[in-house]
């Protein structure tokens, strides 16, 4: 099954570290050997805005650029609406980002990997599947 890495696990795999390589680095290496990473083009956006220095931002786009995004098509934004609707409806928030992400697993049948908590809010409402679970207990 194909796994869309969220944000919040690029952001940890990207970081330079002292002290080796953190455990969602080495899962995400497993996945990108397996061929099961799936990236969308907000996740993208949100990983390249902020980044101050030309240099750091064509380099972290050069290593974005070996996984395609995944095509989005108007029923994920729609779908994307719909999330957002059902989870405000009961009194669950976020961002439209994040529901696109929702959105885009759903259809596609992929796991999500993420750290973000919100997401276990999202999983009340929608039907979301997520990739190894130890990794956010």
């Amino acid at each position: 099954m194909k796994v869309i890495v969220d944000t919040s696990i690029w952001s940890d795999v990207l970081r330079r570290r002292k002290r080796g390589v953190s455990p969602f680095a080495r899962e995400v290496q497993e996945l990108v050997d397996e061929s099961r990473v799936v990236i969308a083009g907000p996740i993208r956006q949100e990983l390249l805005s902020g980044i101050e220095s030309e240099h750091q931002f064509a380099a972290l786009r050069e290593i974005l650029r070996a996984f395609p995004d995944e095509v989005l098509v108007t029923a994920d934004f729609e779908r994307a609406a719909s999330c957002y609707n059902e989870c405000r409806q009961r009194g669950i928030q976020g961002s439209n980002t994040d529901f696109l992400i929702c959105a885009t697993a759903l259809r596609n049948e992929f796991e999500i990997f993420t750290a973000d908590r919100d997401f276990d809010h999202f999983a009340k409402v929608l039907p979301l599947q997520f990739y190894d679970r130890r990794f956010r207990e």
